[in-house]
């Protein structure tokens, strides 16, 4: 707040005028929110709710006959299977199925990658 005084020209005593920054607006949303939306409870009382951590990733069976179940069932093989072999058994192109051995990963299979015959081929490795 900014105090300033000011007199007119008849030569009364001066005011004191109130300058104050003006405040911002607030923005009001197009509609309002859901009031019978599920909130987490707080059972601990600090403001703070406890959320439970996901377990660790498991590797998922596929549901069916799938390309990628038969991606796995080559992988899982003791010679493991080359790049050539994915692509011929799915019809995918190479960057296709290498992003499937990505995708793999993340659910949770351990793909080893080694040499055979100056080729580089990929198992599924067994967790000990």
């Amino acid at each position: 707040m900014i105090n300033t005084t000011q007199s007119d020209a008849a030569g009364t005593p001066p005011v004191a005028v109130d300058k104050t920054v003006p405040t911002p607006r607030t923005r009001r949303m197009s509609r309002e929110p859901k009031s019978n939306a599920k909130q987490p409870e707080d059972k601990t009382g600090d403001g703070k709710v406890e959320r439970k951590a996901s377990p660790p990733a498991q590797p998922k069976a596929p549901r069916g006959p799938s390309k990628i179940a038969s991606v796995i069932a080559l992988l899982e093989r003791k010679q493991g299977a080359t790049l050539v072999e994915l692509v011929e058994a799915t019809g995918w192109l190479p960057h296709t199925t290498r992003a499937a051995l990505t995708g793999l990963k993340k659910k949770g299979h351990v793909i080893s990658k080694d040499k055979r015959d100056d080729v580089t081929c990929y198992r599924i490795v067994k967790a000990a």
